[in-house]
This record gives structure tokens, C-alpha cells and sequence, in this order.
């Protein structure tokens, strides 16, 4: 009752003076009906009370037009806060009885799938909410949602094709075939706001993939966002700062046009910096072909590659079948092959090194290379008796992948983005990351969807390195100078709230900077100890960007001090400023 009131007076406040005048409509036709004969006052207290019913009503309609979306939106609060609401007191509720693990997971278990469904039915921004969930941003998530929502990182609904082939032919202005000597009908994934298919050029053959934008999708995310953030006003005021900048960013990506020319500007940049470009490179970024996207239409360069996770979890099947423990052994049972994964590779809270990765890779390379000589020997001995059964040789793609190479490129790449172009993608989730070049023994890093490019300005980034620097120190009086530099304003301006807040949002999170609570409860229990006045929005985004590397790298068991891996490159910024 106390949430529905708060979300009433929140409803009231955003309409205050269309509010004031149909009350001052109302009283003004009340006092009149004082001086009017019997029968006149009634019927000026029922032209006040129908003007004011009227204008209630207009600024009800407002209202939900301006903040959900329409009917359509309101339809969709509505199913949401359905399950919000209840889900959230039940949450808090076992929090407050502190029950034991077996009830949590499956209240996690439970929740976790009607989350799904909920997702599934409503579809728009709810689906990055799922996201978020299986990138376990800020370590947030346990592993039972992750699993549930990965779903959702590569596999979600998608629109029949001749929905796809009339917006194309739309934007176009002639037919596909007339642009496209091949499309895919099949997408190859489907995202929150659009899907993609494999195609080949008319004109010069090209391999690309076209990214389609689904119909209306724009007034859903718009309507779902502010749904997220009122609820959020009632139940976690924590996260209403950061929404409003996330919702300014997310609107972004409903241009398609932007985003290649924001693919290509990080492109070039990863480019000029030796960091992106062939095989040999960190990474690769697609190449848009600018002069084939509109709003609704991207085209850009295939790469070949599988998504990160998929190629995780193919590695993970390949190394338990190398111990002749597959998947059937453990009854199909995935979690369990987790574990059991997780054991055999001695994967705590951080796995081996990147460095005694590259050591295994050798001995277990040798072993195969040994075996395809053996193999070869047999083949051209034995095997070429009629009738005998060749022995099979083992490609490169048998190799382990080196899980800490791969967080510590990312953290490389993101850094540079940040900290020395002040330009990059705020976005890097596992979904947006593809993994190239398996099959020959040589992974490197695929960047796709750069919908929300965040920019700063020069100073911005010398603050900001400024910053990172302070924390890689663990210099408190410094981290205190550069967030007050950044523009964080809180009530009493505390230094120790001050210096946590940061370490969290830019650097880490782990059990003992949270003091062992839930990292929901530990922002709350901030923000009730020093209420934030103002965030300084322009880093919210490269605050998402730490915290999803970072959800990725306790994913792999690979966690990292984000502040201590940019350190170097914040360092070489400030040298070349004359600040070091």
C-alpha cells in the first residue's frame, strides 16, 4: 500500500501544474455556486466537477502517454509490476528472516524462471535487464540467474522474415533482391531491438550481416525504461541516478546511422593504436558499409566467429572430454559439469594466471602434436590395410583457451577506449563479444554492437585517470579529490563513503569491500549512511564498462582490479600531459 502511495505521489508531482489548474477550476466553479440561486449552483458544481474530472483525466492520459508508453505501455507496466512487486517483498522478506541457502536457491530458482518468462512475453528493454543478469553485473546475480538468463545474450524472439523484408525493402526503396545477392532468411541472433541475418552483396559480393531494426521498438524501450525507474523510485532509489543516464545512452541506439559512424570512429581509433586489425591484433572490428545503413538498417563486415560464451562453454566440453568426463556423465547435468570443471582446473575466486595458462597450452600442444605423429604413423602404415579404421588427427581447437589473456585484453582494449580516446562502447557485455580464430589455435577478440558510444571530453579523461590512478594506489585522499573534481555531491560529503563508492563503481567488488553483504544491500546501506545529492553522469557509462569486465571475469573465475589494470595506461595519459 505505502509503494502504490509513493508511486501516486510521484505521478502527482510530474503533473503538478496541470494538477493546480483543475483544482483551482474546481474551487473557482465552487465559490461561484456560493453567489448563484439553488438550481445555477448546482449546475456550476457539476460543470466544475465535470471540467475537473475532465482535466484530471486529461492529465491521467498525459501522464501515461508521457511515461509508459501509451495504453500498450500501460498494459505492459502493469504486467511487469505484477510480478515486480510481489517478487520484491518475498526478496526482502527472507532477507529480513535471513533464511537458509536451500530456500534461497529455490526462491532463486523459481523466480529466476518466471523472470524469464516475464521477459520473453514483454520483450524491449526487459531484455536487457535479463542481460544483466547473465553478465552478473557488480557480482549481483547468483549463479542460478546467470544460468537462467544466458539464454538471453544470443537467443531471444525474433520477427518472421517477411517483416524483415518489407522494413528492408522499405528503407531501401526497391527490392532485396536488387542489393542482396543472397539473405539468409534464419537470423543468426536476435537482440533486444533488432535481429541479424547473414548476406552477401550484390555488387561485389561481399560477406556481410545485416542488423534489422524491430517495428515500434523504440516507444517500448522509452515506456519500459521509465516503468524500471519508477519502480526503482520506490524500491531502490540507489539506481535512479544511473538509470537516467543509462536511459539517455540506450535512447542512442535507435539509429542506426550513428551507430555505424560510432562503429567506425572506435574502429579506426582501435585501429591507429595497433590494437584491432588482423589476426596478429588484439581483436577485430567489423567495417561498416556506411552508404547501405539508414535508421533502421546496419551492414557491416562478417566476422567468423561464435559468441564468447558459446565458445567458453565449448572449451570447458572439450577439456572435460580430454579428462574423459563428458557431458553424459554427468546425466546432461551442466551445473554439475561446472563444478566439476571448476575442480579439476583449480578454479577459486581467480584462476591460473595467463602465464601458467600459456604452460599448460605448451605441454598439452606437445601431447597433441606427439599424437598426430603417432596418428600419421599408423595412417600410412596400418592404416592403409583394406578394411582398417584410420586414426583421427587433433586440430588446434582441442587446446585449451587462456580464460586470463582473454579478461586481461578485454580490460586492455576497454582501458585504451576510455582513458586514451574517450571514445568507446558502454556496452561490452558477453553478448557483444564473439570469439575468432579457435579452429587454428589462435583466439582473438571479435567487438560488435556499438549502439551506445559514450564521448568524453579531454578533461573528462584527465580526471578520470586521475582517478583510476588514485585508486590503483589505493591513495584515499586522492580517490576523495578526483570524485569531488568529477562532481560527486553527497548530503554530508563523507570521505570513507566517498572512497568506497568509488572503489565499487570503477575498481572492484569482492566480499571484503562489501563486508560481506549482498552488493544491493551494501549500495543501500551507502546511500542511507550518506544519500547521493549527484553522480557525476558523465562517468556512469565507463562505470557500466568496469562492472560488466569485471561480472565477466568472476564469471571465468578470473576477477580483476579494473583501477589497477588500466593504472599503465591512465599513467602513460597524465606523463603525456606533463601531470606525472
Amino acid at each position: 500500500m505505502q509503494a502504490a502511495l509513493r508511486v501516486r505521489s510521484s505521478a502527482a508531482i510530474c503533473h503538478r501544474p496541470l494538477t493546480q489548474r483543475c483544482l483551482l477550476f474546481s474551487a473557482t466553479a465552487s465559490a461561484g455556486s456560493k453567489n448563484n440561486s439553488s438550481g445555477g449552483g448546482a449546475r456550476n458544481v457539476a460543470l466544475g466537477l465535470a471540467s475537473g474530472t475532465l482535466l484530471t483525466t486529461a492529465a491521467a492520459i498525459a501522464y501515461v502517454n508521457n511515461h509508459v508508453g501509451g495504453s500498450d505501455g500501460l498494459v505492459r507496466t502493469i504486467s511487469f509490476y505484477s510480478l515486480a512487486i510481489p517478487k520484491y517483498i518475498q526478496y526482502r522478506a527472507h532477507m529480513i528472516m535471513q533464511s537458509p541457502d536451500e530456500v534461497w536457491d529455490e526462491l532463486h530458482e523459481e523466480t529466476s524462471k518466471a523472470g524469464l518468462d516475464k521477459i520473453m512475453e514483454l520483450q524491449g528493454f526487459y531484455v536487457k535487464s535479463g542481460q544483466m543478469a547473465a553478465a552478473n553485473i557488480g557480482n549481483a546475480f547468483p549463479k542460478i540467474w546467470q544460468d537462467t538468463m544466458s539464454v538471453l545474450q544470443d537467443e531471444c524472439p525474433s520477427e518472421p522474415f517477411e517483416v524483415v523484408k518489407s522494413i528492408v525493402e522499405s528503407e531501401y526503396g526497391c527490392n532485396l533482391n536488387d542489393v542482396f545477392e543472397t539473405f539468409e532468411e534464419t537470423p543468426i541472433g536476435a537482440a533486444s531491438i533488432g535481429q541479424v541475418h547473414r548476406a552477401t552483396l550484390k555488387r561485389d559480393g561481399s560477406k556481410v550481416v545485416v542488423k534489422i531494426m524491430y517495428p515500434g521498438v523504440e516507444n517500448i524501450f522509452r515506456g519500459d525504461v521509465r516503468t524500471i525507474k519508477m519502480f526503482c523510485e520506490v524500491a531502490q532509489p540507489v539506481h535512479v541516478a544511473p538509470l537516467i543516464e543509462i536511459e539517455k545512452q540506450f535512447m542512442t541506439e535507435f539509429d542506426y546511422v550513428l551507430e555505424a559512424q560510432q562503429l567506425e570512429k572506435v574502429r579506426k581509433n582501435m585501429m591507429a593504436a595497433d590494437i584491432a586489425g588482423d589476426a596478429s591484433k588484439l581483436c577485430a572490428i567489423p567495417r561498416p558499409h556506411l552508404e547501405l545503413c539508414t535508421k533502421r538498417i546496419l551492414v557491416m563486415d562478417e566476422l567468423n566467429g561464435n559468441k564468447l560464451i558459446t565458445e567458453l562453454k565449448n572449451d570447458m566440453n572439450r577439456q572435460m572430454e580430454r579428462m574423459n568426463k563428458s557431458l553424459a556423465k554427468f546425466g546432461g547435468d551442466e551445473a554439475e559439469m561446472q563444478k566439476s570443471f571448476t575442480k579439476e582446473f583449480a578454479l577459486g575466486e581467480n584462476g591460473p594466471t595467463s602465464e601458467q595458462y600459456e604452460t599448460l597450452i605448451k605441454l598439452l600442444d606437445a601431447k597433441r602434436r606427439a599424437v598426430n605423429a603417432y596418428a600419421a604413423l599408423y595412417n600410412y602404415s596400418v592404416g592403409l590395410i583394406p578394411g582398417t579404421k584410420r586414426k583421427e588427427y587433433q586440430d588446434k581447437s582441442s587446446l585449451p583457451i587462456n580464460h586470463a589473456k582473454l579478461i586481461d585484453d578485454l580490460l586492455h582494449i576497454h582501458g585504451h577506449q576510455v582513458l586514451v580516446d574517450g571514445v568507446f562502447n558502454g556496452d561490452p557485455h558477453p553478448g557483444n563479444i564473439l570469439l575468432l580464430g579457435v579452429k587454428e589455435g589462435k583466439p582473438q577478440l571479435g567487438l560488435i554492437d556499438f549502439g551506445q558510444v559514450k564521448t568524453l571530453t579531454k578533461e573528462e579523461r584527465l580526471v578520470f585517470c586521475r582517478l583510476i590512478l588514485a585508486l590503483a594506489d589505493d591513495d584515499k585522499d586522492a580517490v576523495v579529490k578526483a570524485l569531488k573534481e568529477a562532481g560527486y555531491k553527497s548530503q554530508k560529503m563523507d570521505e570513507d563513503i566517498m572512497y568506497t563508492y568509488a572503489r565499487v563503481a570503477y575498481d572492484e567488488d569482492n566480499e571484503t569491500l562489501t563486508q560481506g553483504q549482498h552488493i544491493q544491500l551494501f549500495m543501500e546501506h551507502l546511500h542511507d549512511s550518506d544519500p547521493v545529492e549527484h553522480l557525476p553522469q558523465q562517468y556512469i557509462m565507463a562505470s557500466r564498462v568496469s562492472i560488466l569486465l569485471r561480472g565477466l571475469g568472476h564469471a571465468v573465475h578470473q576477477s580483476r582490479s579494473v583501477a589497477k589494470a588500466w593504472r599503465p595506461i591512465a599513467e602513460k595519459v597524465l606523463r603525456e600531459e606533463g601531470e606525472l
